[in-house]
């Protein structure tokens, strides 16, 4: 009678572990979902902003005439950029974008907008 006892109890122990490790695992799987925020003073996300899409500064009309003239940082037709446009204005000495003569800004040479204009 003890060996089934001990047999009895072994059994018992080894259910009450089993269900403590199933059970830990569900919750380890549920809290690991969660993402915490954490505010750290060092750290702060840091995008990257290309310095010719930086409009800070720009005039609200001189954005609205951007987007008028559906000016894009990327020109969708290769040969018909900024950087080939009579009305571009090159990157002068410390800076890394040029300008327009049609809106005041920062403009990438490999901009576009409807008003391109080869040079001649």
């Amino acid at each position: 009678m003890t060996k089934e006892i001990e047999r009895r109890k072994f059994l018992q122990h080894c259910f009450g572990l089993s269900l403590m490790v199933s059970t830990g695992g569900f919750l380890l799987s549920s809290c690991a979902g969660r993402k915490k925020t954490v505010a750290n003073k060092n750290t702060s996300p840091v995008a990257k902003v290309n310095p010719c899409e930086d409009l800070t500064g720009v005039d609200a009309v001189d954005v609205e005439k951007r987007k008028a003239l559906g000016y894009v940082g990327l020109s969708p037709i290769q040969d018909k950029q900024c950087g080939n446009c009579k009305l571009w204005i090159p990157v002068k000495d410390g800076k890394e974008c040029g300008g327009c003569l049609l809106f005041a800004g920062p403009v990438s040479e490999d901009g576009h907008c409807t008003y391109w204009a080869p040079q001649v």
